[in-house]
């Protein structure tokens, strides 16, 4: 019967609709029960880096750093390329001011999914810890966009500020330069 069940690809989808209730469970906002349905469905696919992955994001999301660092670190031993783990080793990594780190785990992420505006924002953000303001005005631009596809105003108009703010940087940066 296994051999079966194997066969008809019974796990992966038993896996899958797990997959999905995890996501509307976080959806609702219940990050207990989103986990305890990823966990479901890792013990049906173990090998799954997109499951890892948003198990991480939901314990991320959750507070619990290590066991969110742990899940994107198992993710990428998995798939180097997952989205989602890449960005929120970038997250951490931003989170405990590791400017150079979370520029890797963010151009990653980029790489896998280039219109996401949150990595976009993060790309901005960091070049602007790193003292880039060309560079951060450069991703925040690209972020402000992607936010408009989404008609996602409130972000759009936090990244305008931040925008402005690297002009301004940049600016002064320049005349300090020139004299």
């Amino acid at each position: 019967m296994a051999r079966l069940v194997a066969r008809f690809g019974l796990t992966r989808f038993d896996a899958d609709e797990y997959y999905k209730l995890a996501l509307k469970a976080f959806q609702k906002n219940n990050l207990a029960e989103a986990i305890l349905n990823m966990n479901h469905a890792l013990n049906l696919l173990p090998y799954r880096a997109e499951y890892y992955a948003a198990r991480g994001f939901f314990h991320l999301e959750d507070g619990v750093i290590e066991k969110a660092a742990e899940d994107f670190d198992q993710a990428l031993q998995i798939s180097k390329y997952e989205m989602l783990a890449n960005y929120g080793k970038g997250v951490i990594a931003y989170k405990d001011k590791d400017w150079e780190g979370a520029s890797q785990y963010f151009l990653a992420a980029w790489a896998a999914a280039p219109d996401r505006a949150e990595t976009l924002y993060y790309l901005a953000m960091v070049a602007y810890r790193l003292r880039d303001y060309e560079r951060a005005a450069d991703w925040m631009q690209r972020a402000i966009k992607a936010y408009g596809q989404r008609g996602e105003k409130k972000h759009i108009t936090n990244a305008q500020d931040w925008l402005n703010e690297f002009k301004k940087q940049s600016t002064r940066n320049n005349l300090l330069n020139d004299r």
